[in-house]
This record gives C-alpha cells, structure tokens and sequence, in this order.
C-alpha cells in the first residue's frame, strides 16, 4: 500500500504545484519554490472560503523557532469595493487569543518573578470573595476554566460590580472544565491589582515591546484603521466582543489587535522556551509550566495553563500535531497551533462574515494545520510523518471538494494576475486530469487508498 500511496501523491503533487508560482505574493516574505508548492493547497482552502462568503479573506503563517517558513495571503480587508488586500502586517481583532497572547503571558511573568502562585485562593487578591462558595477557587483553576464560574454579561455594571455579583451567588458548579470568560477578565484584573499596572500596559511595558510585537496592542489609533480587518459588524479597530467593549476595550478575555507576523514572533517566543532572537522574555521553566498537561473532567479535556491541548475546542489541532502541542482559538476567525515535539506553529487569521457554519470554520481551522504540519514539519527521527495513503487521500479530497472560485481577489501586480490565471488553469487541468486517470484505472487505486484509510481509522477507534 505504501508503493500505491506514493504513486498517488506523485500524481497529486504534481497537480498541487500547477497552483504554485515561482513569484512571491506582493507584500509577503519571499519564499523558495518548494515552500511556495507546499503552501499551495492551503492558498487553494483560503479561495475556497472566500468564494463561499465563509471569510473576506486570510492568511496563514507557518514557522519554526528560527522564524516563518510559509505565508500565504488571500482577499481584502472588508467584501465590499476595492479595500486593500490582507498582508503579514494587516492587523485582526483576535477575540480570545487574548487569552493567551496577553493574559496568560502576563500572569506567567508575575509567577516568574515570585509575585504570585498558582495556589493563591481568588480570596487572596479579590476581598470580594472572601467568605463565599468561590474563596477557595485558584488561580490555576481560572487558567485551566475548573472554577465552576459561569459568564454573566456586564450591560449595566462595572467589573466592581460584577465581582460583588459573582461573590454573592450560592451555587458553584463544581472543578469540571467549564470554558467561560470571566475566568480571564479576573485574571486580566489580577494583573491589574498585583502589579499596579493595568493589561494594555502591563503587556505593552513586558511582553509586546521586548518580543518587538509593535502590531499588538488593545485599544489601536485610528491612525491604524485602513490597517485593520473589520469584524461583521462593527468598524476596524473597534472589539467585536460586547463584554470587552463595555470594559472600555481592555479586557483578559477579548480585545487584542495583532497581524500575523507579530503572532509569528510570539510562537517562536513559545518554542524558544522563552526566548526570541537571543532575547529571553519568560524563563524556561515558566514556559514549561505554562504549555504542561494539566487534565481534567477524568482526562477527556487536556488543558495547559491558558491553553487548550485536548477539548471540544481543539479544531487547529489537525490531524497530524502531536499530543504535546497546544494552541487556541478566536470567536472573530482567528487560531494558533504550536508544537514544540515538531518545532512548529501554524496562525490562522481571517475576517470571518458567517458565524453561524461553526462546523465549516472549524473544518477550516483543521484543514489549515492539517496541511501545515503534514507539508512542513521536521523529520527528527522521532516524529511520525503521515503515511503516504494518508497524505493522498487528504490532498485528493483537497482538490476534488475545491469548487471553482467565484470571486477570488484580484492582484497587487502583473506577476499575481499570471498566478491567478495560472490557479484557474489549474483547477481545469486538474479536472481533465482526474477524468483521464480515471478511465486508466487509477481510480481503483485511490479507491483502494481510501478503503485502506477507513479500514485504518477503524482500528484506532477501536483502540480509543
């Protein structure tokens, strides 16, 4: 089956590197044509989306510890007229990425510096608590959501009232994995009140500028607005989510703005165990404790400190991340995946117009990092590379569910119009290619691939 498998994905390659071209997309980092070729079929899924009004365009950057490996740019900012087209330095509301791109971070730098533990009861530095259900609750329990608290919208009160609001409720609901909110904008206020700064501040002084991250940043100038991807809804540079707007835009939960090539920096960041370009930002071991396994509901949801490894939520995982990699995910379109067992991360950041086809987005998370790690990932010698059975049948399906692109973006230059021209050329050759194979008998050959990969995943659920 191996020597079928490998005959398939030669026939496939070649039909995959018919969307490729030697000429880098305008605005992007150059890339080598063998980079170029495995990025495209992740350029085919993002046209593929935004001919299905599912986003107005995207980008997807994957790297390493040493720095960004592919980046692939499809549609404009906003559907309507001739708005710019997205780069590397458009900038995204990143809803809950906050989570951890900000919050998390911060509160990792106070426990490296001995100002708080993971232990420390929420009565310790919330008064309010103290004497109710919730004062023995953790502050590893609001960053792994085992607090048993539950979101509650804060249309007429301030964050001081809400706490008093949540500390005189009488039902908790147990240490079970919840996701919830409130777990992080009390966490966002536990940076506040520790060390004297509030969040934006506190991460722009510590994390952001250090890390060279100058397209992060909450609440951004308008100066910044034709750089900005709107969400549905509302104007660029303004919080989608409703709760960080009515907490002025500075939030734990929501309310960070980044580009890609910033989200690059802070995955490197990750798996240069603190370090980036020779500059240390968090210790190793708080980085360490940060992205360990911490289980929970009896081992059905594997959370780190912040983020997520194994849950309901774990879309960006794909199917070929290892068990020890871990990432998150933006109600606005947004994800990250990092695997330090493969020394990579992939970022997804779109400007999402359907909300409510949340398998489909999610199906586009997975197919993003599926082919990420499959294309570019390194062979260590410890790492399982997917099997050839298993790289044809994805790409075939690739290429067999890609409908012809309604309205693909047009091109910064000359150079992007031929790639355009070349990708329609491709879809129509690959087509007659596919009709051709087929009455040559090679369709029993994929047929048989992908019995072969049923038959396979029959067995690890069984095992399971």
């Amino acid at each position: 089956m191996r020597i079928i498998g490998s005959l398939i994905i030669v026939y496939l390659l070649s039909a995959t590197l018919l969307f490729a071209s030697t000429e880098p997309t305008a605005g992007l980092a150059a890339q080598s044509p063998v980079n170029i070729g495995r990025s495209a079929p992740i350029d085919l899924i993002l046209e593929r989306a935004i001919s299905r009004n599912l986003i107005a365009g995207g980008i997807v950057v994957v790297g390493n510890h040493d720095g960004i490996i592919s980046t692939t740019a499809r549609g404009r900012l906003n559907p309507f007229g001739s708005s710019p087209y997205i780069d590397e330095r458009t900038i995204f509301d990143l809803a809950s990425l906050t989570k951890v791109i900000a919050t998390t971070p911060a509160v990792m730098k106070l426990l490296d510096e001995g100002k708080i533990s993971l232990s420390d009861p929420l009565s310790r530095w919330f008064p309010e608590f103290r004497g109710s259900v919730w004062e023995r609750v953790t502050i590893l329990n609001l960053l792994t959501h085992t607090s048993g608290l539950d979101d509650i919208s804060f249309a007429n009160e301030s964050l001081e009232g809400a706490i008093r609001k949540l500390a005189a409720m009488k039902h908790r609901s147990g240490s079970r994995f919840h996701y919830a909110d409130i777990n992080f904008i009390l966490l966002g206020e536990l940076v506040h009140r520790v060390s004297g700064e509030t969040l934006d501040s506190f991460c722009r002084q510590w994390i952001f500028e250090p890390l060279g991250a100058r397209r992060t940043m909450f609440l951004p100038p308008k100066s910044l607005a034709e750089s900005i991807a709107p969400t549905t809804g509302y104007v660029s540079g303004v919080v989608q989510d409703p709760n960080a707007r009515r907490l002025g835009g500075v939030a734990g939960h929501a309310g960070l703005f980044s580009s890609a090539s910033d989200l690059a920096l802070f995955g490197r960041l990750i798996l240069g165990k603190g370090v980036v370009d020779g500059h240390r930002i968090l210790s190793e071991e708080v980085v360490a404790r940060m992205t360990s396994p911490y289980l929970a509901d009896g081992g059905a949801v594997v959370r780190g400190l912040g983020w997520d490894m194994e849950s309901p939520f774990s879309a960006p995982k794909g199917r070929f991340f290892s068990a020890a990699s871990f990432g998150h995910t933006g109600y606005s379109g947004s994800s990250i995946w990092i695997d330090p067992q493969q020394d990579l991360f992939v970022v997804l950041l779109t400007n999402r117009l359907n909300y409510r086809q949340t398998r489909v987005f999610n199906q586009l998370r997975r197919d993003v990092s599926t082919l990420a790690s499959a294309g570019f990932r390194r062979d260590d010698g410890r790492t399982e590379l997917p099997e050839p059975w298993e790289m044809a049948q994805l790409t075939s399906e690739l290429l067999q569910a890609a409908p012809p692109v309604v309205r693909a973006a047009a091109a910064h230059t000359p150079a992007q119009a031929a790639r355009h021209k070349m990708h329609r050329s491709a879809h129509r050759g690959a087509k007659h290619s596919l009709v051709a194979l087929k009455k040559g008998g090679a369709h029993r050959i994929a047929r048989t691939a992908r019995s072969e990969g049923v038959r396979k995943k029959r067995i690890v659920n069984r095992r399971v």
